[in-house]
């Protein structure tokens, strides 16, 4: 797909880290986008910065997925490229013990539920409603309608102890690619999956150097963490190249996650 001023894009979790990485090389070949977030303040302001616009949306819930689109397409036009970068983590055994007291423990229902929900079904949500979307538009010159990106986790192959949910979210993204380039093909409209390693973003800002510096330590090459631009980068390359279609691509130095 060709990228400029005349296509649209909308990315979830758009406000920070992956994300806003990814909105930015979008605008840098003059996409309009639409950025998609709860977080209004870093959402507002970059939004701002790329002459798009802010949507307030928690893709767990149908009713502000629909306003976040109607929002969007009255300011930009119908997107032909979503990103879907929302998500989030959290982490329990799928049961445990006290150490002290040996009280056996269950893995919280609702917590998974919640994963799941916000992670696999409101990125298929996401989908739906912008595939939807992108139906009303012709196909283009280069026999392209539409272009979509999916953030798994290197975790959906090789989850660590107490990532239940979160592994099971992710390879629920993955698992769906392939199925849903498919279904989208006769539509003329792609799907790919990214499968980021350990990224330095907002998410492991929170975590002490030291901490940062051990992840740093596991990936064979190059030994560091993956920053928002490298994603943004290969997110670049699935919505631009006309053949990539169907793929789950691990994104990760080379690294295979240990069991903790």
């Amino acid at each position: 797909m060709k990228l400029d001023s005349s296509i649209s894009a909308v990315v979830t979790g758009g406000a920070s880290g992956l994300g806003a990485a990814t909105a930015r090389r979008l605008a840098a070949d003059s996409v309009r986008v639409a950025v998609f977030d709860l977080n209004e303040e870093l959402g507002e302001a970059l939004a701002k910065e790329l002459g798009g616009v802010f949507c307030k949306v928690n893709v767990a819930s149908t009713e502000e997925v629909d306003a976040g689109f109607a929002k969007a397409r009255a300011a930009i036009g119908q997107e032909r490229i979503l990103v879907n970068c929302a998500g989030v983590g959290g982490g329990a055994k799928t049961v445990s013990r006290d150490k002290q007291t040996g009280e056996i423990k269950e893995y919280p229902l609702d917590n998974f539920e919640r994963i799941i929900g916000i992670n696999l079904i409101g990125t298929f949500r996401c989908i739906t409603k912008s595939a939807a979307g992108m139906l009303t538009l012709p196909v283009m010159d280069d026999g392209e309608r539409g272009a979509i990106v999916n953030t798994a986790s290197v975790a959906a192959e090789d989850g660590q102890i107490g990532q239940v949910a979160y592994t099971a979210s992710k390879a629920g993204v993955v698992g769906m690619t392939l199925v849903i380039a498919r279904d989208l093909s006769n539509e003329s409209i792609r799907v790919n999956t990214i499968l980021p390693g350990i990224f330095d973003t907002p998410l492991l800002g929170r975590a002490p150097e030291h901490v940062k510096a051990g992840l740093a330590a596991q990936v064979p090459h190059p030994r560091r963490l993956g920053v928002p631009e490298e994603y943004a980068h290969l997110a670049h390359t699935m919505i631009t190249n006309g053949y990539f279609n169907g793929e789950d691509v691990r994104l990760d130095g080379a690294i295979r996650m240990t069991p903790r």
